[in-house]
């Protein structure tokens, strides 16, 4: 299917990028509902899998919201209010979905299932007020095991290409840009044509502008959301993605970061190279427990590193302050 996006001189002037959270919530729910992740997802996936298994009913509620194939409900995906909204601020929004606009997605998805919506979701058609906040209790626990210990990194790709694309609109202009976004989205006669699409994109009725949403999950599809009357959104794959979850070999930290530091506190960063939990972190490195929990409460408070409830564990992740540290000359790269 070939569609178009028409843009007037308004819509362009209105153009702009946002860093989603629930575009990464949804996006990376589909790639893990795939039989076969993605090569670029694996090593996260493979982390994250375990640790949701653990979470209960929360996530096979999620799973049958986001099939790995076919629609993708609209209102997971509000308009972000500014650039890089707060997951709360997307939750709240999503809590305030009409119970209409709830029922005609969770429609679509029964229709692409001969009409038969899956049993989770039943509570939710028939109460969208009053289920609304359990899911999302849902999404935020889902955010919590499988991306708010990676959000640095993940965030850090993101912004970086919202640099780049910045970049080129203030040398080439906004048509390069939108030329640039993706394989099958091309700027050609005051439109965007978009090619291998399974779903009409129109803007009638919408409002004027146009959302353009980087992505770390996404790949290898460009994800369109025309609801009017929002402006339509792009959600495109994210530049340098395949650098993503490189992996730094465990134990090494720069010798000027351990003279700063001293040589546990920069062989812990070193090893958060994914995130952990004190345990984990106390058996790779052969210190004690105890001594793993001191030196980790002193690298979160210097804001090296961040902490997060996974279930009944607590992994820490570096921020992007520290892996700045641990990498001064990638860090210095352009976007």
């Amino acid at each position: 299917m070939r569609t178009e996006l028409a843009l007037s001189a308004d819509d362009l002037a209105r153009t702009r990028f946002a860093v989603s959270p629930m575009w990464e919530v949804v996006t990376s729910l589909r790639v893990l509902a795939r039989p076969a992740v993605p090569a670029p997802h694996r090593h996260w996936a493979a982390q994250v899998r375990p640790r949701l298994a653990a979470a209960g009913p929360a996530v096979r509620r999620l799973a049958a919201l986001v099939p790995p194939a076919g629609h993708l409900p609209d209102f997971l995906t509000p308009v972000p209010a500014t650039a890089a909204p707060a997951l709360a601020a997307e939750l709240a929004a999503i809590t305030a979905t009409s119970p209409d606009r709830v029922r005609a997605d969770l429609a679509v998805l029964a229709a692409e299932r001969d009409g038969r919506l899956p049993a989770p979701l039943e509570p939710l058609r028939n109460d969208p007020a009053g289920r609304l906040p359990l899911l999302a209790a849902d999404l935020e626990a889902y955010w919590d095991i499988a991306l708010a210990p990676y959000w640095a990194r993940i965030r850090a790709l993101l912004d970086a290409d919202v640099l780049h694309r910045a970049r080129q609109a203030v040398g080439h202009g906004t048509a390069r840009v939108l030329g640039d976004l993706h394989a099958t989205v091309r700027w050609e006669g005051g439109a965007l044509r978009l090619t291998g699409r399974h779903c009409a994109v129109d803007r009638l009725d919408a409002a004027a502008g146009l959302v353009l949403v980087p992505s770390a999950f996404a790949w290898p599809r460009v994800l369109t959301r025309t609801l009017p009357p929002d402006p339509p959104q792009l959600a495109y794959p994210a530049r340098g993605l395949a650098a993503l979850w490189e992996h730094r070999p465990a134990g090494t930290a720069p010798e000027a970061l351990a003279a700063v530091l001293g040589r546990s506190r920069a062989r812990l960063l070193a090893e958060l190279d994914a995130p952990a939990s004190t345990t984990e972190l106390a058996r790779r490195t052969g210190l004690s427990p105890a001594g793993v929990s001191q030196h980790l409460t002193a690298l979160r408070a210097a804001g090296l590193t961040s902490a997060h409830r996974a279930g009944h564990a607590v992994l820490y992740a570096r921020t992007a302050l520290a892996d700045a540290l641990l990498d001064p000359e990638r860090a210095a790269l352009p976007g």
